[in-house]
């Protein structure tokens, strides 16, 4: 007998909301059964949970996630699924560094502008008006 959960135990064991989950089911990801008006989500549901919430954590999006979670099978060589899965995590690094050189550079500016502005301060006199010159 394969483990079964509700949507409160999902909620609470990866602290979401019962909101979320129906979300993700709205779009597809998961695929619990009905009993009455009560879903029943299978372990292989809340596998599925927690790689969405991984792929979102790592800057995944939905439909990313959705495209590398049903690339797997159990009774295949899931290489495939792993190289889109590396694939992905690279683009979001590289895309992540090439962000971090844009806030280095914009801190930089930022750094230079208030130089300048103390500057100004500084060697204006009180009944002087201020300019402050740009690069």
């Amino acid at each position: 007998m394969t483990q079964q959960y509700s949507i409160s135990d999902l909620a609470s064991e990866f602290d979401i909301t019962t909101r979320s989950i129906r979300f993700y089911e709205e779009k597809g990801l998961l695929r619990p059964i009905r009993r009455g008006q009560t879903r029943v989500y299978s372990s292989a549901d809340r596998t599925k949970l927690k790689l969405i919430l991984r792929g979102k954590r790592l800057g995944l999006s939905l439909e990313e996630s959705r495209d590398i979670i049903e690339m797997y099978a159990p009774q295949r060589d899931n290489s495939p699924q792993l190289q889109r899965l590396i694939d992905k995590i690279r683009e979001k690094r590289e895309q992540l560094e090439q962000q971090l050189n844009d806030i280095q550079t914009l801190l930089q500016e930022l750094d230079a502008a208030e130089t300048r502005c103390l500057d100004a301060l500084d060697n204006a006199s009180p009944d002087q008006s201020i300019t402050v010159k740009e690069p």
